[in-house]
């Protein structure tokens, strides 16, 4: 069995991304690792090359403007790193996910175990969403519980929309088009990602929503909104919040440590609608997250 890893990032220490992290969390089971640099100014792709794996091996991109409406560039980034692949199976890592080690073994022994069920088409993974600081994180539907993070090696998948999950099409016109796209059957693990997209110093987090958000409204809208911000407020996060304990992966130690802000979490405001408050309420006294949006099929 071969596993191929596989990423793509831009400026990744402008804004914050735990990226070697990242990568790093995952190395211990890929025989092969894509890294799709864009071009960036912060030093990112020399910080790839220093990690001194001979697994990795890092392919130069520069983004394209036209595709930046809806986050498409994502989803090509990533293409470009999935059609670069070389193993049986395709794990994919965002720059702000994090895999515990602990998880590790489970998840090459479902690799190992489905190598030949050809039924298998990837694996579905839970998500940990750290708001704020390590100690807490999203409980609500603000956040997306579930992903496709890995996938057979088919040249029919491709990532889908703006990277969130993949799919299966007949051919490229149809991913160009995107028709007559198939959702992937998948095996739910117990296995988690760590998730830091709101746990970074607000400095730099601010300038992640910035440019976050530019990729999916007008830039002059975007900067006209986050005009007043001198930092990025945490208290528009607004959620409910619940805290985590538990050991992070080790990966995230040193950064960890090195927190240098403070955040407080305010209980008392929090911005859910009276129908999201009452889905809530169902979801967390039965698991059941009524009417979730669901890119893939789950193999009981």
């Amino acid at each position: 069995m071969k596993v191929s890893g596989f990423t793509y990032m831009r400026n990744s220490f402008k804004y914050g991304y735990p990226v070697i992290e990242s990568i790093k969390s995952i190395l211990p089971l890929c025989d092969e690792f894509i890294a799709v640099v864009g071009k960036s100014e912060d030093g990112t792709r020399e910080a790839i090359e220093a990690i001194g794996s001979d697994k990795i091996r890092i392919i130069d991109t520069v983004w394209d403007d036209d595709l930046i409406k809806g986050g498409k560039v994502f989803a090509q980034q990533s293409n470009i790193g999935l059609k670069a692949v070389t193993g049986d199976w395709a794990f994919h890592i965002q720059s702000d996910e994090v895999f515990h080690e602990d998880d590790l073994s489970e998840i090459k022994k479902a690799m190992e175990d489905n190598l030949h069920d050809k039924k298998v088409e990837g694996f579905l993974f839970n998500f940990l969403h750290f708001i704020g600081d390590y100690k807490h994180r999203g409980t609500t539907r603000k956040w997306h519980r579930r992903e496709i993070r890995i996938i057979r090696n088919d040249p029919s998948y491709y990532s889908y929309k703006d990277s969130q999950g993949f799919r299966s099409y007949p051919s490229l016109a149809d991913y160009e088009k995107n028709t007559n796209s198939r959702k992937l059957k998948v095996k739910l693990l117990n296995a988690r990602i760590f998730h830091y997209s709101y746990c970074r110093n607000p400095d730099l987090l601010l300038g992640k929503v910035k440019s976050f958000g530019s990729y999916y409204a007008p830039k002059e809208h975007v900067l006209e909104h986050y005009k007043k911000f001198k930092t990025f407020d945490f208290g528009t996060v607004a959620d409910i919040l619940a805290p985590f304990e538990e050991p992070h992966p080790a990966t995230m130690k040193d950064t960890i440590a090195a927190q240098d802000w403070t955040f407080k979490h305010n209980p008392n405001k929090i911005d859910l609608s009276p129908r999201r408050m009452f889905l809530h309420r169902i979801e967390m006294l039965t698991g059941w997250r009524i009417g979730e949006y669901k890119n893939y099929i789950i193999i009981k």
